[in-house]
């Protein structure tokens, strides 16, 4: 779906996921609106039609039922113009920028430009760096000052809000969407930040040739630590690539020398303006058109196929609902035996969350030490729609047993098939209840391990948990495997 239809089933999903008693929108226009959708698009059809057509159709049902939300559902995510305006400020900029500075001279070793070039190439390290370490970040790096800045000129949304609790849907929609959204936002501010990098470097070039047409600039150069050879070895260093191409040669130390100010008077700069306006062309105007043509092509990927976490447990209902496909829980523990009690309150939370026709399917224990060898029975044949290794707090967490389980575990599923871990406190808790600060130090050995592996752990007592606590908790894994960057 599109970036439009996306934002309409955020909005439809936070009205139906916040309790609130004055909100436009109640289970029977939920049920008309999955109903209505699956007739358009036919039983064909994928999740991804049936949820746009639903959010299409719900939005325009609500539309004369409350202005504010009209709004949003019609507002728009981002605002063209500050961009465009952003690049022709830059530009002027570069123009009203001293190029030379103050006097006539062009000073070789402090002509600002030099300061431009080199913030551009640490830009580039910057982003190279990123781009390295990006696959070893558990979480998103935080945009800067200045992309949040641009973010919030642009109309993005911007941060989620901190709200007291109730909030009411839309609080909840201009949350969800920003969150949602961010990463076509960060494209589309990465976009405007190139251009108007490249826009600012034009600016300083025709600058350059507007005053050197009434003006008479001599160039030379000065150093307390330089010698002429040494100069003349970062020259060819820095505009060796310009001068080959736009055959000006650079002088050799010789000549060099007798530019140096202020006992030489210079000479005339129109060359070395040549080798430095080519320099700035390579080396910010070229690599920054490149950087804004990917930046573009990827938001506008972005805006046409719209990436939503339709794993979490919200869309999987809907999308179980129009498929008529039932949802399958399996639980594999480890070193641990399940209770009929245990089995009882799984299979009640499984109904309760995703609804009758649920089934769990629970592998007989696998022993301890057997981890590198999973055996068949440990998956199912079917692809489960969600995957729970079960864990007893009364084992002492060890990543060369319980992690190297999870490893082989998650190298078996299916991409996509969202893995996380139940532990059991009912046996710790039975032995020592009167001593909390243990208990607490146990779930946190717990989680530094399983948390190695991106996987989501939640701490239960399946001897004195309610179903519906169960459900939720059930609902909360499948909406935190299926965010951006989280547990797979």
């Amino acid at each position: 779906m599109n970036e439009a239809a996306a934002r309409h089933v955020i909005l439809v999903r936070a009205l139906e996921t916040t309790d609130s008693p004055d909100k436009p929108w109640n289970d029977t226009d939920a049920a008309w609106a999955s109903r209505a959708a699956a007739e358009v698009v036919g039983s064909e059809a994928d999740a991804d039609r049936f949820l746009a057509r639903r959010g299409a159709l719900a939005v325009e049902r609500l539309a004369d039922r409350d202005r504010q939300l009209r709004r949003l559902a019609e507002g728009r995510n981002w605002r063209p113009w500050v961009g465009s305006l952003m690049v022709a400020v830059a530009f002027a900029l570069g123009i009203l920028m001293d190029a030379v500075g103050p006097s006539r001279y062009v000073n070789l070793l402090a002509f600002p430009l030099l300061g431009l070039i080199a913030w551009n190439l640490l830009v580039y390290l910057t982003i190279f760096v990123e781009g390295l370490t990006r696959p070893f970040r558990r979480t998103p790096a935080r945009p800067g000052a200045l992309r949040r800045a641009v973010a919030r000129l642009g109309g993005s949304l911007g941060e989620t809000l901190a709200t007291a609790a109730p909030a009411s849907p839309f609080t909840v929609f201009r949350n969800d969407w920003a969150q949602a959204s961010a990463p076509l936002t960060l494209q589309r501010v990465s976009q405007v930040l190139h251009l108007s990098a490249m826009a600012f470097a034009l600016g300083a070039i025709a600058a350059l040739y507007m005053r050197g047409l009434v003006l008479d600039y001599r160039a030379g150069w000065e150093s307390t630590f330089l010698d002429a050879s040494q100069v003349h070895q970062g020259l060819r260093l820095l505009l060796g690539p310009a001068a080959q191409l736009g055959g000006v040669p650079i002088p050799d130390a010789q000549h060099l020398e007798n530019l140096r100010l202020p006992a030489g008077h210079g000479e005339n700069a129109a060359p070395w303006i040549h080798l430095f306006a080519l320099t700035l062309a390579f080396t910010v105007v070229l690599p920054r058109a490149l950087l804004a043509l990917i930046s573009g092509l990827r938001a506008r990927g972005m805006q046409n196929h719209f990436p939503l976490p339709l794993g979490d447990a919200y869309f999987q209902r809907l999308q179980r609902g129009f498929s008529g496909r039932e949802a399958r829980v399996h639980v594999l523990p480890y070193s641990y035996a399940v209770s009929p009690a245990a089995m009882l309150l799984l299979q009640e939370g499984v109904t309760r969350e995703f609804g009758p026709r649920a089934s769990l399917s629970v592998a007989p224990p696998l022993a301890f030490g057997d981890e590198d060898a999973l055996p068949p029975s440990a998956l199912p044949d079917t692809p489960p729609s969600l995957v729970l290794a079960l864990f007893s707090l009364t084992a002492t967490p060890e990543e060369e047993n319980h992690g190297a389980f999870l490893a082989a575990l998650a190298t078996r599923l299916p991409t996509g098939t969202p893995l996380a871990a139940l532990v059991d406190e009912a046996g710790f808790k039975a032995r020592f209840d009167a001593q909390p600060k243990r208990q607490e130090e146990r779930r946190r050995a717990w989680t530094r391990v399983l948390e190695k592996h991106a996987v989501t752990v939640t701490f239960v007592d399946l001897t004195d948990t309610d179903p519906g606590a169960l459900a939720e908790t059930l609902s909360h894994i499948l909406d935190h495997s299926a965010r951006p960057g989280g547990p797979r």
